[in-house]
Order: structure tokens, then C-alpha cells, then sequence
């Protein structure tokens, strides 16, 4: 869209003067005792609300002090560790059984379990023509915000979309789940046409194929995948499905739900943050960073020259400038995170198989030397550890997964943590979620506009 100079000149002028406005000095906000990003000093979480859902443990408080501890992880009490190597043991697919777990807070038997994806298959189908008016015909660069839209669009094809019951919420919910790897790879498909000038190829569900064959059957223009593949997929949507009701889009699903609004409002919402780099985004971050160090380090076994450039990306001299190591910290986990630990897992015996081993001692080197570099540049003297988005990407690169794809994966595993998060809050008696901003402007005097200069 073309501007005329005059626009561009007011434009410009006029966003050096909000920079300058909408600015704080930092001292502000420790002498309003603001809880920024809603975390108390000393790095613990405002207690917002209630969950039988999700825990996640990083840390303890001892004698008021927060302690290190090795990263915990459950599912409605179950370790999410344990339900993982669980699947890969018995060598089956676990995304629908966690699924299960999740919203009706009960492993299922195997009959519960054969019912439960019944249901799924049922509602895998997009509604009539949804690809065409909704994908297809105003396709988008980023598939996050085609998701985002196709999640709000499903309120106009939806019979009952309002329908006041948990019941009716539970039939929309598995509907968004079934969808979700449809109109992700719809969504690919479309932008690769669009605007990369590629062969438009769109492939239908397939009843007899678990969720993530589906997805990869529907990503491919072959359909064609490896059951190696489509379980270690699994094994990444199993991880990713919730991380609590305090992260930020899980948070940002329950503000909405409070509100009493729609159930397609409040997963819109939540794709919506999810979208942010700071959130689901970061693994994209990361494999970005990693470019940048295999190309800036010649020699990827000498931690001298790895600390070395480490150091230069965190005072902003490379990299993407912002003096962030993408990767490796966490708000909540300090020693470990559990997720990383299967996926770093994973990542070895993928590794060895395609030839990738020095890839991630690399990756292990940074890994390892990154928390000291980031603490010197801090002043502090933080326990860190790499989180689930430093190996996530890796192992996506592996399987030969676009990178256009690393977040709308995040969102297709989240859609039940959110889905179960939006139901817990909507049907229990709280009230809407509204925080407060300390105001700091001074008074000012109104001027009739005839007065002003």
C-alpha cells in the first residue's frame, strides 16, 4: 500500500512522539511496587486463579528464598515424563490418550480411549467450502494469523455457537482439535501457492490415521511420512499439549472466558499469543540464532571461541541485535525442563541416524555455556537451563518440518491444554478477570483549541 510523502513524514514524526510518551523510566515501576509481567521479585508468579489442569514445578521456597529444583511436569497429577516415555516404550501414539487426560482429568481405558477418537474422526472434516472461502480465498503469509482467523470464522459455521452448556463447549472444543492440523496445512498450502509461487496441493483427512499422521500426511505433497515420523511428532504434541493456566496464552484464553465471551473468542485469543516471539515463537528464534553460530564459530569444539561469540550476541553485536541467547531460561523451571530432557533425548537418537551429531554437540556446547555468559552479562547469578524451544526446532529440522510450521505445531498440541483451560474457567463461579494499572501521568489543564500553539 503506497503513502504519499506528507503521510509518511506525519507517520514517522508522529511514532517519535508516542516512542515518548508511552515510555517509563524503570524506577517507576519499583516505586509502584509493580509485579511486572505479573511475577512477584523474587521470580515467582501472582497467584491469578485455581486449576485442577496442569502443574509446573521449577523451583521451591525455602525460608522465603526460591531454590533450584529439577524441572516437574504433570498432567491432572500424572508426571508428564513418565506418560511420554510411556508411548515411546510401548512404541504407540499418545496425543489422543493426553488428550483425553486433559479435558476429563482420567487416563482412559481402552475402550473410553477407542470411543474418544471415534469422535475425533468424526470431526475432522472442515465445514463445507471453509478451505475455499476462508484459506484459499484470503490466504496469508503467516499461519498463525490464518489459524487465528479460521478459529474465529468457525463461530459463523457453527449452528449452535453459543451454546451456554459444557456440553455444547465440549462439542466445539473436539471439533477445534480434529480441525486444527487441517487448516494448519491448509493454511501451508496456501501461502506456498500464493506467494511462493508453488503447485497448490490440498489433501482430506484420513479416518484410519492417528492426529499426527493426519497432520503430516496432509503437510506433504506426496502424503507420505515414516512411522518413525509420525511418533516422534507425537512425542512433541504430547510435551506441548498445556504448560498451566499462567502461561501467556493459556492466561489470555482465561481472561476472555471470564468475560463470558464465546468459546471461538477465547481460543483466538490464545492462538493470538501464542503468535509472539516471546511465546510460541521462540523456537523459530532459536534455529535462527543457531545459523548465525554454526556460521560465526569455526571451530564448533572449542568452548573458548563458542563462549566468545556467545558473548558478542549477548551485547547485541550478533545475532538479531536484541542481546537475548534464544533458548535458554525459563519463568518457572531453573535446573531442568522436563520437556527439553525428552526432546534432547529424542534429538540424540534422531541426530545419530541422520548424520547430526556435530550439529548438536553444538548445540549441547551452547547449551552448557550459555547460563554463565548471560549471568555475567546480568550481574546475577541465575540457575538456567535450556527450555523446551532450545531442542523443539532441532528435532522439527530433522523431520523435515518447514520452519513456517514450529508454531502453528505449538498451537495444534496447545488447542487442548486451551480448550480444557476455557471450560474450567467458563463454568465455574469467578469473576471477570480485571487487574489494575497504576496511572502516573500529571494533570494537565484543558485548553480551548483556539488557545492552543
Amino acid at each position: 500500500m503506497s503513502m504519499t510523502p506528507d503521510i509518511e513524514m506525519f507517520l514517522h514524526r508522529k511514532a517519535e512522539e508516542l516512542k515518548e510518551i508511552n515510555s517509563f523510566d524503570p524506577s517507576d515501576y519499583d516505586k509502584a511496587d509493580i509485579k511486572r509481567g505479573l511475577r512477584n521479585a523474587d521470580g515467582t508468579g501472582v497467584i491469578a486463579g485455581l486449576s485442577h489442569i496442569c502443574n509446573v514445578q521449577g523451583y521451591y521456597i525455602q525460608d522465603g528464598e526460591r531454590m533450584p529444583m529439577p524441572g516437574r511436569l504433570t498432567y491432572r497429577g500424572i508426571n508428564v515424563k513418565k506418560l511420554a516415555q510411556s508411548f515411546i516404550d510401548e512404541n504407540r501414539f499418545g496425543y489422543e490418550e493426553t488428550a483425553y487426560l486433559l479435558l476429563f482429568g482420567e487416563l482412559p481405558t481402552r475402550s473410553e480411549l477407542e470411543e474418544f477418537k471415534a469422535c475425533l474422526t468424526d470431526f475432522r472434516m472442515l465445514p463445507n467450502r471453509f478451505t475455499e472461502d476462508m484459506i484459499l480465498a484470503a490466504p496469508s503469509r503467516n499461519i498463525m494469523n490464518k489459524l487465528q482467523r479460521s478459529v474465529l470464522a468457525m463461530y459463523s459455521y457453527d449452528d449452535d455457537p453459543e451454546p451456554g452448556s459444557v456440553e455444547g463447549e465440549l462439542r466445539q472444543s473436539l471439533q477445534l482439535i480434529s480441525r486444527t492440523p487441517t487448516i494448519i496445512a491448509h493454511a501451508f498450502a496456501a501461502k506456498k501457492h500464493y506467494y511462493d509461487n508453488d503447485s497448490l496441493y490440498l489433501h482430506r483427512p484420513q479416518d484410519d490415521l492417528s492426529l499426527a499422521e493426519n497432520f503430516l500426511y496432509a503437510m506433504r505433497h506426496d502424503k507420505r511420512f515414516t512411522e518413525l515420523e509420525a511418533r516422534l511428532l507425537d512425542i512433541c504434541l504430547v510435551l506441548h499439549m498445556d504448560h498451566g493456566g499462567g502461561n501467556n496464552s493459556a492466561f489470555a484464553c482465561r481472561v476472555l472466558a471470564s468475560t463470558g465471551t464465546d468459546l471461538y473468542s477465547s481460543i483466538s485469543a490464545a492462538v493470538g499469543s501464542l503468535k509472539g516471539a516471546r511465546h510460541g515463537g521462540a523456537s523459530n528464534r532459536v534455529q535462527e540464532m543457531f545459523k548465525c553460530i554454526k556460521a560465526g564459530v569455526s571451530d564448533w569444539s572449542d568452548d573458548e571461541e563458542v563462549t566468545r561469540f556467545l558473548e558478542k550476541i549477548s551485547l547485541g553485536e550478533a545475532g538479531d541485535g536484541s542481546g537475548l541467547i534464544y533458548g535458554i531460561g525459563h519463568a518457572i523451571y531453573t535446573m531442568s525442563d522436563p520437556r527439553a530432557d525428552v526432546l534432547k533425548k529424542m534429538a540424540r537418537s534422531l541426530a545419530e541416524q541422520n548424520g547430526m551429531t556435530k550439529e548438536l554437540d553444538l548445540l549441547e556446547t551452547v547449551e552448557r555455556l550459555a547460563p554463565d555468559v548471560i549471568n555475567r552479562a546480568s550481574g546475577e547469578k541465575r540457575v538456567m537451563c535450556a527450555n523446551v524451544d532450545f531442542y523443539s526446532g532441532f528435532v522439527y529440522r530433522m523431520l523435515d518440518i518447514p520452519e513456517e510450521f514450529y508454531t502453528p505445531l505449538f498451537a495444534m498440541a496447545r488447542m487442548v491444554g486451551w480448550c480444557a483451560h476455557r471450560i474450567e474457567e467458563a463454568y465455574n463461579p469467578g469473576r471477570i478477570i480485571r487487574p489494575a494499572y497504576k496511572v502516573i501521568s500529571a494533570s494537565k489543564t484543558f485548553v480551548p483549541i483556539a488557545e492552543r500553539k
